[in-house]
């Protein structure tokens, strides 16, 4: 993960240079590098990003087989239950036939 650096002497000589006193300048300047360091430490990274991509396209392929894989079964199971409903039609009709 890459650090954040923050210059807080450059900031608080340019606070000081705006006319903001010695003690408060340094004093805001210490607040704002306390703030920045809680703050940015959690802060996703182009690094972070790329790998929690990475990991999501493999999900997504993982899940786009899965899926395949049920459509096909799903098919499966469809054309045996198509088979056994055309047999028992068949089937009743040609009783009927011989019935009649």
């Amino acid at each position: 993960m890459t650090t954040l650096t923050f210059d807080t002497l450059k900031f608080a000589n340019t606070l000081k240079e705006a006319g903001v006193p010695s003690a408060q300048a340094e004093a805001e300047a210490r607040a704002l590098a306390d703030v920045l360091e809680v703050n940015l430490k959690d802060l996703a990274t182009k690094q972070d990003l790329l790998a929690t991509e990475e990991k999501l396209r493999w999900g997504i392929e993982d899940l786009r087989r899965e899926m395949d894989s049920r459509l096909i079964q799903l098919e499966q199971r469809l054309i045996i239950k198509l088979g056994a409903l055309m047999t028992i039609a068949v089937s009743i009709v040609a009783a009927l036939v011989k019935l009649l």
